[in-house]
């Protein structure tokens, strides 16, 4: 037993140094020299099988992420792929991946309007319809457009992924969830032929859209729902916070992120922690307690002058 503990210790704490090591190189930090806000923006996560699941560039387990920028305009957005395709057979992964990476390819051809994230995501889940071969599956989805010019953030949010955004010491902007039901998030899909009638598939117009003023100094966080489910909004506003003033420091705000995406982690299985998800059973009239196991994806942007 103390060689099985002594194990997955070694694994689990190699999983963490290369995956953060690997996240502190990806961080997207987002420079402009003209006075308009820009977008500091780093990025830290871990598959919900950390031994065995997917860590690398713009993916954690099933779940994708992008950042990029375009002229005046700076682009983010997370995608949370169903895991309950794994029990046919597919990947969960691909869709959502396939949905961040199109998004980010659009972007940097200037294939997209700066005014409609919404239309940004339904032009990259059309194109996934109309791929060569079949990238099956189902994806929740998030993407936020800064307009540097105007100073306006844009959002377009479909399922129970989101953003909140802290201004001083209380949020600002925040998504909503979108649920059919508890526990069953709009999505967009692709189901395998013949079991369309059997699988939730919501149009990518269906999504939440916002547009808003934001101010040097606002901490964004676009995160998928293994955060939310996890970590209490009191908790995000705090680790928020840390945050602020620390434009010029990506390193600092790399650390905020990790901290962010670990306490997720370690909450996500405690089984003894009354999550947000296990009060939100509650109310729907499951008697639950516990974290809920999940992917993590923690996007965490300042914005800068």
């Amino acid at each position: 037993m103390m060689h099985s503990i002594f194990w997955t210790g070694r694994v689990l704490s190699r999983a963490i140094r290369n995956g953060l090591s690997n996240l502190s190189s990806a961080a997207e930090l987002n420079v402009s020299k003209k006075k308009h806000p820009y977008l500091v923006s780093v990025v830290c996560g871990f598959p919900k099988d950390i031994a065995n699941g997917r860590s690398h560039k713009g993916q954690f387990g099933d779940d994708a992420w992008f950042s990029t920028t375009f002229n005046n305009a700076d682009v983010i957005g997370v995608a949370d792929g169903v895991g309950g395709w794994r029990a046919y057979g597919i990947d969960p992964g691909e869709f959502s991946s396939y949905l961040m990476k199109t998004c980010e390819r659009l972007v940097r051809m200037g294939h997209f309007k700066l005014s409609e994230p919404g239309d940004l995501l339904a032009k990259s889940y059309y194109e996934l319809l109309e791929h060569k071969k079949p990238i099956l599956g189902s994806s929740t989805a998030c993407v936020m457009i800064l307009d540097r010019n105007e100073s306006i953030m844009r959002a377009a949010n479909i399922g129970d992924s989101g953003y909140m955004v802290v201004r001083g010491n209380r949020i600002v902007h925040r998504s909503h969830e979108q649920q059919h039901y508890f526990n069953t998030p709009y999505q967009l899909s692709l189901p395998p032929p013949g079991h369309d009638r059997n699988v939730l598939s919501d149009r990518p117009e269906s999504a939440e859209t916002a547009e808003f003023k934001v101010e040097s100094g606002d901490v964004i966080l676009v995160a998928t729902d293994g955060v939310f489910d996890n970590v209490p909004v009191t908790v995000l506003v705090a680790e928020m916070r840390r945050a602020q003033g620390m434009d010029n420091d990506s390193q600092k705000l790399q650390a905020v992120a990790n901290s962010i995406a670990w306490m997720a982690r370690n909450l996500s299985f405690d089984g003894c922690y009354m999550s947000p998800f296990a009060k939100s059973a509650r109310q729907n009239g499951i008697d639950a307690i516990g974290g809920k196991p999940d992917d993590i994806t923690v996007l965490l942007a300042i914005v800068a002058l």
